[in-house]
């Protein structure tokens, strides 16, 4: 079954809703420039509000080593999500869950990325200067080169869509942000519920 990651979350109150919806995965976003970026205090309280069972992802773009090894600690986080630039040696020798963030340009993007050291490769359209949380969708057609217990498909992803995207590669995980926000770092509780019901039939 394909699990959801709600991304971007910045309140206690939305990680709650989503959570109830049915969330498998919540990603906190640790890079100030995003409007979705929190603080490391922020971030404690939502994880303090998480039952164990959902996996607590913490998103960095290009940070130093030393900053998110201390913010994993701290927050006792499930898994790094690497969504820069950062090299394979950045992305190993973790104790939690790895993932690599891919900006798919072409049919080739996935397939480089495949020997990389983490557990999962997290497929993102590629937008020139954003590194995610951008609303655009990757074409199926290059989501080849990684197996599928490996991907998570991001990028455009809405409670409309979600169903044709997961029938089309069938993911381990599905990984949402602006798809199910009223504003950028607001989740909509409704939208959410349907994403998240709308992966389930699929």
């Amino acid at each position: 079954m394909t699990r959801v990651k709600i991304c971007g979350v910045t309140s206690v109150a939305d990680a709650r809703r989503a959570v109830e919806a049915g969330a498998d995965a919540i990603g906190l976003n640790f890079y100030p420039r995003s409007p979705r970026g929190i603080s490391v205090d922020t971030a404690a309280a939502i994880t303090a509000a998480l039952p164990r069972s959902v996996c607590r992802v913490g998103v960095f773009v290009d940070a130093v080593r030393a900053d998110v090894a201390r913010i994993v600690e701290r927050l006792a986080l499930d898994a790094v999500q690497f969504h820069g630039d950062e090299d394979a040696e950045q992305c190993r020798g973790w104790a939690c869950k790895t993932i690599k963030a891919v900006r798919v340009r072409d049919a080739g993007s996935l397939a480089s990325a495949a020997a990389l050291a983490v557990d999962f490769i997290l497929a993102d359209a590629y937008v020139v200067d954003r590194p995610g949380g951008t609303g655009q969708r990757v074409p199926t057609e290059w989501l080849v080169g990684i197996p599928a217990e490996r991907l998570i498909l991001a990028g455009g992803l809405t409670p409309e869509n979600v169903v044709d995207a997961i029938r089309a590669v069938r993911p381990a995980m599905v990984d949402v942000a602006s798809g199910v926000e009223r504003a950028p770092g607001i989740k909509d509780p409704e939208k959410v519920e349907r994403f998240i019901a709308n992966v389930r039939l699929a």
